[in-house]
């Protein structure tokens, strides 16, 4: 989309010089003011003494300081509640499975369903962020996955349990590309990557989260009770615990956090947009008694508009074909043209390392419960006959240690990728750690003691955050503003496809061939490394 230079009224504009008197500004939308909406004001100046700056300038203008570390917790928490929802149901499994009678083809289409829910709202949630907005798709998303996730905890029923995760995933969905595209269009140019890099690491603080919700409440018998006729075990309460991050994001974001500036540019909202620079100039110099210079913003001049034809009567199958025209429009965009060998590329790595990330992460409590006595997981997989036979009750607590230790083996990988992702490059630390990744999967098929699959299992957990903190930082930088969330959206999607193939694949295999989905992961983690190389490099890109 192209941009050219919008004139920009005396009312617009609001210089922060010691002494002059704020006036109320206008409300130019129908979201919700923050706290930071109220703290601002617009005063009126000459127009022809504006400077007009373009987004990079105008965020470099404004700063770096405590606005963006604030943005970096809030944001942070929202991605760790994502991880916190995802991996609850893999520690529930254990205990879970006695309760709701499941087989080992239960257990994967449960820890498919918030895949499932994750597809349909990637895309949905991306296209609404980039037309109505980031924070309000955030607020929403966020509020569905706390409620619906909380609900589960008192389903009696298995097919009841698995409605509500899977709408519960469709939250879940919506805030995960979201979160990246908001973040990264409040960031300066050079801090980007290291920044994008820090915001996924809470990824990991949401799987120490889980694991260590799980060690600590599971194994308790305090937390078992009667609900009527419902038995309320001490997984359920686990459930209603891992909703809490979600639903108190929701409330961050809502009561503190404004709209990206970016996108207010790009859908013309010049206003707004001044109001949002001019509270993160306040915030990054609190207490340094500096007054932000007068300027304006190139902007788009129109705010965006459903297509012409869409609006205008006709028959009801004209009008649907338009609306999913106009739906699936950016997919389109991103198959075309500069961006296709791009989006083709992504394409396959996403599918790559979710069906191996989302395949064997999430069953790792249930290989390391049958590796409790000794041996590789394959080599003790339960015939599925004698599977409902296996006592769930009372819990062995090793289990949970050891999904806490595989969790915390995240933060080496985290530390690497904010030391070296500015000095390599996204491009180069995906290839390597999937590569890496693919190398340690295949070693956890061939050891045969369980110490040594626990320690492979750390490598691989350590390794494949790289890859994810790579592609967080890639995928916001290869695409422009007016797609961006439409695409990370739809990549999640993908990769949504693949983490329900991957698990529906190990719940179908585990009982009779466990080595397939194991060799199976390596190799797909191989493919991923080697069509990584392909994709361009970013280091260091402005956002267009």
């Amino acid at each position: 989309m192209f941009r050219h230079v919008h004139s920009v009224d005396a009312e617009s504009r609001e210089p922060l010089l010691a002494g002059a008197h704020p006036q109320p500004l206008e409300q130019d939308s129908d979201e919700g003011e923050t706290i930071f909406d109220k703290s601002a004001s617009i005063t009126q100046r000459d127009a022809g003494a504006e400077r007009r700056l373009t987004f990079e300038e105008a965020v470099e203008e404004t700063g770096f300081g405590w606005f963006h570390w604030l943005l970096l917790l809030v944001c942070g928490w929202a991605n760790a509640s994502d991880a916190v929802e995802i991996l609850c149901v893999s520690f529930l499994l254990p205990t879970a499975r006695c309760d709701l009678q499941l087989s080992s083809s239960d257990m994967g289409l449960l820890t498919a369903s918030i895949f499932l829910g994750m597809m349909v709202g990637g895309y949905t949630w991306g296209y609404l962020a980039d037309r109505r907005g980031r924070r309000r798709v955030l607020v929403v998303s966020l509020t569905v996955n706390g409620v619906f996730g909380a609900l589960a905890a008192v389903a009696p029923w298995f097919w009841l349990f698995l409605l509500l995760r899977f709408i519960s995933g469709i939250g879940v969905g919506g805030s995960i590309p979201v979160i990246f595209s908001y973040f990264s269009e409040f960031m300066p140019r050079l801090r980007r990557g290291a920044m994008i890099s820090a915001l996924a690491t809470f990824w990991m603080a949401g799987n120490i989260l889980a694991a260590g919700l799980a060690w600590l409440v599971i194994p308790r018998t305090w937390a078992h009770f009667s609900l009527g006729t419902l038995d309320f075990q001490s997984w359920r309460l686990f459930v209603v615990l891992c909703s809490v991050p979600s639903l108190s994001s929701a409330v961050l974001f809502r009561v503190l956090m404004p709209e990206s500036p970016k996108f207010l540019m790009e859908a013309g909202r010049e206003k707004e947009a001044i109001r949002v620079f001019q509270v993160m100039f306040k915030m990054n110099m609190w207490g340094k008694g500096k007054n932000l210079p007068e300027f304006g913003l190139c902007t788009n001049s129109k705010q965006r508009e459903e297509p012409e034809e869409s609006r205008t009567l006709g028959s009801r199958t004209q009008r649907l074909a338009c609306i999913v025209k106009t739906v699936f429009g950016p997919i389109k965009q991103m198959f075309n043209g500069s961006l296709k060998s791009r989006s083709v590329a992504l394409l396959v790595v996403f599918y790559c390392i979710s069906f191996g990330y989302y395949g064997l992460w999430m069953w790792f409590p249930e290989l390391f419960e049958r590796m409790e006595n000794g041996g590789s997981p394959c080599a003790n997989a339960s015939a599925p006959s004698l599977l409902p036979n296996r006592s769930c009750y009372p819990v062995k607590t090793a289990v949970y240690a050891e999904g806490f230790i595989i969790a915390a083996s995240n933060l080496p990988g985290n530390i690497f990728s904010i030391l070296m992702i500015d000095r390599l490059g996204g491009k180069a630390l995906l290839s390597g750690s999937l590569l890496a990744s693919s190398l340690s999967i295949f070693l956890i098929y061939v050891v045969q003691t369980k110490v040594q699959s626990l320690i492979l299992s750390c490598v691989f957990s350590g390794v494949s955050v790289i890859t994810w903190n790579a592609l967080d930082v890639l995928g916001t930088e290869l695409y422009p503003t007016q797609l961006r969330s439409s695409a990370l959206g739809f990549f999640t999607g993908v990769g949504r496809v693949a983490a329900i193939t991957g698990n529906v694949a190990f719940g179908w295999l585990m009982d009779t061939n466990c080595a397939v989905p194991v060799l199976l992961v390596s190799a797909l983690l191989l493919t991923g490394g080697l069509v990584a190389l392909v994709l361009p490099q970013t280091r260091q890109t402005e956002l267009t």
